[in-house]
């Protein structure tokens, strides 16, 4: 299944190796149900760095970009819990990019997870945009992958947030972001040195620079799953 809307968070930082056991269990069990349950979110996905090292990323997929500035949202972002005021300092070098889906193909959620941040060069948005949708239908149908998807990064108008105060640091954003999922982190890692080397993405319309990653998925949920905790057990 595609990304289950018209907008995604995608975020990335570091976290330390000795505050990783606590991050996991308050970002599975307190902060997923948290952010789920505020009305668009669908989806949050949580890969950690396939490499070992400190390197987390996550994806929530949303209903629509309005969601990432609604009321209920913004007031989780203005009342963080004491677990969450403790977890927030660690969040090291965070890049917070709140995007609008640009294509969606295949699977949103795999084992492995190749990220790619970037930016266009001068006056070739639109270049970069058509070539990576067509890549993003492409990829999809490979073997050793499910899924490809390009996002553009709009900043909502709102004021800086608690959360963000608590980090004590200015979050930075990705301008474009593309996201490829599979099964076989060989093909993947691939990737990077033929369909999306910085030779590829020059001649795509990519600036120089792009960041990529490599991550294995830790844990996935949808809003669904946590809404049906609180029905009523069946008789």
């Amino acid at each position: 299944m595609p990304l289950r809307g018209t907008a995604a968070l995608a975020m990335w930082w570091d976290m330390a190796p000795d505050m990783k056991p606590e991050f996991e269990h308050w970002h599975s069990h307190e902060h997923f149900p948290e952010r789920l349950g505020v009305p668009g979110f669908r989806r949050a996905s949580r890969w950690t760095s396939a490499g070992g090292g400190e390197g987390v990323f996550v994806m929530y997929d949303v209903a629509s970009h309005a969601v990432l500035s609604s009321q209920a949202y913004v007031h989780h972002l203005n009342s963080p819990t004491p677990w969450s005021t403790k977890m927030m300092p660690h969040h090291r070098n965070m890049v917070r990019s709140q995007c609008h889906v640009l294509a969606s193909a295949g699977s949103a959620v795999a084992r492995h997870a190749l990220t790619l941040r970037l930016s266009p060069q001068p006056g070739r948005g639109d270049d970069l945009r058509a070539s990576l949708r067509t890549l993003c239908e492409d990829l999809a149908q490979r073997p050793g992958l499910v899924g490809a998807h390009l996002l553009q990064h709009q900043t909502p108008d709102m004021p800086e947030t608690t959360e963000q105060r608590i980090r004590n640091s200015a979050d930075r954003f990705a301008d474009r972001v593309l996201v490829v999922l599979g099964y076989t982190s060989e093909v993947l890692e691939r990737l990077l040195h033929t369909d999306l080397s910085q030779e590829a993405l020059r001649h795509a319309g990519a600036a120089d620079g792009a960041v990529s990653g490599l991550y294995t998925l830790s844990h996935s949920a949808s809003a669904e799953e946590f809404a049906s905790e609180h029905l009523p057990a069946l008789v």
